[in-house]
């Protein structure tokens, strides 16, 4: 047997130093629950901005001069379209945590899509529905 056979001998004993590559499915119950909670909240928050939307009240400015009914409606009109926005960007935030769910579901949940590494825990924690590492996002 020469050096290299050897050599490729003693790689085969050696246990390899595998890097985890997805997280355990205890972790990702735990992720999950997180992820429920802060999905109630967003759907919450989403209905009282569509509340605010579809439901805003007139503050009975009909008796007062035309040039305040103006300015009053005019105020309304920017409340409106900023609560829109506000509704279009926490319905986003909702369909990236049901996204974050079916990966939980498929045992991909954490795993960056970029560099393939695991997102560290620490992350998910804060951003929950995150699909890239601080390393990756930093890229872009």
């Amino acid at each position: 047997m020469d050096s290299r056979q050897a050599q490729g001998k003693a790689d085969e004993n050696q246990a390899p130093q595998l890097e985890k590559v997805r997280y355990s499915d205890e972790e990702l119950q735990e992720f999950k629950a997180i992820i429920l909670k802060k999905l109630e909240k967003a759907r919450d928050d989403y209905e009282h901005l569509r509340a605010a939307i579809t439901h805003s009240t007139s503050n009975d400015v009909e008796d007062t001069s035309p040039t305040f009914h103006v300015m009053e409606e005019g105020a309304s009109a920017l409340s409106k379209e900023e609560s829109g926005q506000l509704a279009q960007r926490q319905y986003k935030f909702i369909q990236s945590l049901e996204a974050a769910l079916v990966r939980i579901e498929n045992k991909t949940y954490g795993v960056c899509r970029v560099t393939g590494k695991l997102i560290p825990k620490e992350r998910l924690m804060l951003v929950p529905h995150a699909t890239l590492s601080v390393e990756a996002k930093n890229r872009r």
